[in-house]
């Protein structure tokens, strides 16, 4: 299974992005999927994540009612549609896969996941 992820960049605070994770290979629609970001000199930590078939979908407070996650009907591509971007958004975005579901309190660990995209910078100015 790979994960390609796209979409980063550079905005404006206020502004919007929209990231896109392609999973190709063994990937199923009922696997759970996740985005997650990095900053510098930070831990890893959970953005959101879409459930098995995109049937629930989970936020970090932190992004609640800016940040939407979305699967594609044939379930192997997430987006994650992000507006009113803050400076404190800026990381690198990776998005990941479970191989099979494994409860949603697993969504919010990066060890909850099996596979990982390569990331793409997301820098949000002030």
């Amino acid at each position: 299974v790979q994960l390609q992820a796209s979409g980063g960049g550079l905005v404006q605070a206020g502004g919007s992005l929209r990231l896109s994770c392609v999973a190709s290979g063994r990937i199923f629609s009922s696997s759970p999927m996740g985005w997650f970001r990095q900053a510098p000199g930070k831990e890893r930590e959970f953005v959101a994540a879409s459930s098995w078939a995109g049937s629930r979908t989970f936020y970090a407070d932190s992004v609640k009612g800016r940040f939407t996650i979305r699967r594609d009907d044939a379930g192997n591509t997430v987006y994650l549609q992000m507006n009113s971007l803050k400076p404190e958004d800026t990381a690198v975005y990776y998005c990941a896969a479970q191989r099979t579901p494994s409860g949603s309190d697993s969504y919010y660990r990066p060890a909850g996941y099996d596979y990982w995209g390569q990331g793409t910078q997301v820098t949000v100015s002030k």
